[in-house]
């Protein structure tokens, strides 16, 4: 049994949360039992789950302390990220702000993966992030974008994706050539919508400071001074691959996000993505970022998903 105390009242209800909702979440996480009395706990468990709800509360306080202004997700990944590593310090990681929106609300690492993934493009110029969905490979890799591109470190950002279909067959889409391909980029452009008013990023597109466009149209430029994003790798080919890795120029930086495990090419060919990770591993400047499961930012539910799909098909 152990009694926690905090000084700060206001603080301490947004901790608890509306009818102890995050308590209850720590008390489920944890295997303990813990009653509130206005700005006291008392905690009752056994002696190591005891101390680790103790060291995810006070390290939470002190983040608000410090005005951290969290959500439902980053107190779900905070309770994931201790469980994992209770040597973890939660404000190496939450107090780490890569951007802010239009609505300034910073966007920040939620686990430790995220965290290295977001000091590693300052130290690379080509940077593979490898993982399931809900691990935030692409949001964050847009808030690096839109944060160099606001230091003045790069003039303009390109964002590209395969125009693969996701085990559908879409067949003939009406409209021009960008209505066509749009339906593809969509997840780029919510990313961008949600970092930047739509106004704005309208206006930068049609200035071509900032660039969606499908993978096929990089095919014979060079780009330099950018920073670009390959979003679904896993849905290149090799040559794809190969193509979009030798237009980087001078100036530049690149991101190249998928999930091995959700590659909608036809079964006799090889994901770029794939072959990337076999062959590109020792080369100096390239650094690859590896996401599990355990890194899901998202409904806790698509963590769970991910872990039942892979244990069908490690019975296989």
């Amino acid at each position: 049994m152990k009694t926690v105390e905090f000084q700060n009242l206001g603080l301490t209800r947004d901790l608890f949360g509306q009818q102890n909702i995050n308590l209850n979440k720590i008390s489920e996480a944890f295997d303990v039992k813990i009653n509130s009395r206005g700005n006291s706990l008392l905690i009752h468990g056994d002696s190591r789950n005891v101390s680790l709800a103790e060291k995810l509360l006070h390290q939470f306080y002190h983040l608000m302390e410090n005005n951290f202004c969290f959500n439902e997700a980053d107190f779900d990944s905070a309770i994931n990220t201790i469980k994992l590593n209770n040597q973890t310090h939660l404000k190496d990681i939450f107090l780490t702000t890569i951007y802010k929106t239009v609505k300034n609300k910073p966007i920040t690492p939620r686990n430790p993966a995220q965290q290295k993934y977001t000091e590693a493009i300052a130290k690379n110029d080509i940077l593979f992030s490898i993982g399931p969905a809900g691990t935030g490979k692409t949001y964050i890799a847009m808030a690096l974008a839109m944060a160099a591109f606001s230091r003045g470190e790069i003039k303009k950002i390109v964002l590209t994706r395969p125009a693969v279909e996701a085990g559908e067959a879409l067949g003939f889409l009406p409209g021009d050539l960008a209505q066509k391909i749009n339906p593809y980029l969509r997840p780029l452009y919510d990313a961008l919508y949600d970092m930047m008013d739509i106004e704005k990023a309208k206006s930068l597109m049609e200035q071509d400071i900032i660039e969606i466009a499908p993978l096929a149209f990089m095919r014979g430029r060079t780009l330099n001074n950018a920073f670009i994003i390959l979003d679904e790798a896993q849905n290149t080919t090799s040559e794809q691959m190969k193509m979009f890795l030798t237009r980087i120029g001078y100036g530049s930086k690149a991101i190249i996000t998928g999930d091995i495990t959700q590659t909608d090419l036809p079964s006799k060919i090889q994901s770029g993505l794939v072959e990337a990770k076999n062959i590109l591993t020792r080369i100096k400047g390239i650094e690859f970022i590896y996401f599990s499961k355990d890194d899901v930012v998202r409904h806790k539910l698509v963590s769970n998903i991910i872990d039942a799909y892979e244990k069908k098909q490690d019975r296989k």
